[in-house]
This record gives C-alpha cells, sequence and structure tokens, in this order.
C-alpha cells in the first residue's frame, strides 16, 4: 500500500496527466514492460518526449510516480471508511474491500502494478515502501492484541505480510484467469483465509 506521491508527479499539470496517465497504464498493462518506450507514449498521448522528460527522467521513474500517486488513493479511502471503526476483523474486511474495489474500477493499473512492473527495479524505488498504510493500521492492530481479538503471537510485520500476501496471491488468479470477475466478488474466501491466519487460536 502506498507512501506519499513523489514531488516530481506533483510538479506536473492535471491536464498533462489526464493525456498522460491513460495512455501510460494502457501500454505497460498490455505489454512486456521491457517494450514499452518513451517515444510511443510521446507518440499516443500527443505529450512531446522533452515534456515527459522534463518530469520523469526515466520510463520507470514515470511509471513509479503513475503508481504511487494512483495508489495512494487506497490509504486515504480506507482512513475514512475505517474511522470510527472498533472491530479489527471488519476493519481488515474494509481494508479489502476498498483495495480490491479501487483495482476494479482501475484494472490497467491493477496488471501494471501486480504483473507487469519488475519487482527487483520497483523495489529500488521510495515509492515501493507504504509506510502510511502501515502506520494507519498499527494502533487498530495494537489495541486488537490487547483484547485478545487476534493472536497474541503474531508480530505486526506477520500480519501486515499476510495481508500482502492474501492480496497478490488473489490478483495474480484473477489476472490469470482472464480478469472474467471482479475482484470484489469472490474476495470472501481470501478474506477468510486471512482471518483464520490471524485469529486468536481459541478461535480456531
Amino acid at each position: 500500500m502506498p507512501a506519499k506521491p513523489n514531488k516530481t508527479c506533483l510538479q506536473m499539470p492535471e491536464k498533462l496527466k489526464e493525456r498522460l496517465y491513460p495512455v501510460v497504464l494502457d501500454l505497460f498493462s498490455s505489454q512486456d514492460f521491457h517494450r514499452v518506450n518513451i517515444r510511443e507514449i510521446s507518440r499516443q498521448s500527443g505529450i512531446s518526449s522533452g515534456t515527459i522528460y522534463k518530469y520523469f527522467p526515466s520510463k520507470e521513474q514515470l511509471i513509479f510516480g503513475i503508481l504511487d500517486e494512483k495508489i495512494s488513493w487506497i490509504s486515504r479511502t480506507v482512513a475514512v471508511h475505517i474511522a470510527g471503526m472498533d472491530s479489527i476483523r471488519e476493519i481488515f474486511r474494509k481494508v479489502f474491500w476498498v483495495t480490491f474495489d479501487f483495482y476494479d474500477q482501475n484494472p490497467g493499473l491493477a496488471v501494471t502494478a501486480f504483473i507487469t512492473v519488475p519487482m527487483r527495479t520497483w523495489m529500488k524505488d521510495k515509492s515501493y515502501c507504504r509506510k502510511d498504510d502501515l502506520s494507519l493500521l498499527k494502533n487498530h492492530i495494537k489495541r486488537a492484541r490487547e483484547r485478545g481479538d487476534i493472536d497474541p503471537a503474531l508480530t505486526f510485520s506477520q500480519i501486515m505480510d499476510a495481508y500482502y500476501m492474501i492480496c497478490h496471491r488473489y490478483i495474480h488468479n484473477w489476472y490469470f484467469e482472464g480478469m472474467t470477475w471482479k475482484l470484489t466478488e469472490k474476495f470472501d474466501g481470501f478474506f477468510t483465509l486471512f482471518w483464520k491466519m490471524i485469529r486468536p487460536i481459541a478461535n480456531a
């Protein structure tokens, strides 16, 4: 989940983003990463290569910047949806639902982020680590552990690892099956699996 958008993205005028971003996501979600180049992005968006390079020094910075900015919407929306909620089970359920609903509405972004982008390269970029999302859930998890609502033997990192593993696996399955169904339609099974991983042993 996301970190703050990098400054490069924020400097680009919204009118240019509206022309550029859809083209970039369409190309990256329909082709292998190494086949996409700035020249083709420029041709399809009608924005000169010089203008694109003014804001993004490379195609890697371009796609990472777009992913960072777009995915940051998830954490902002999650914060609104879980405000006032107390049940850790329902909080995580809402987090999963908001995430998958977002990707249902932005399938090209989902494919780009989970399938196309080379993870080794993305991991070196600051946009990959999403600490603001972790802090959003940290206090909820701490209170749930104190109440015995989740397995106290699990660390915060282990719980978040389980969340990310479920998300990645679910989206990979969705892509493998041709994206013929909505992520929000079948997430109950995956959420049930996640909850079994973190709930108290006594409730197993």
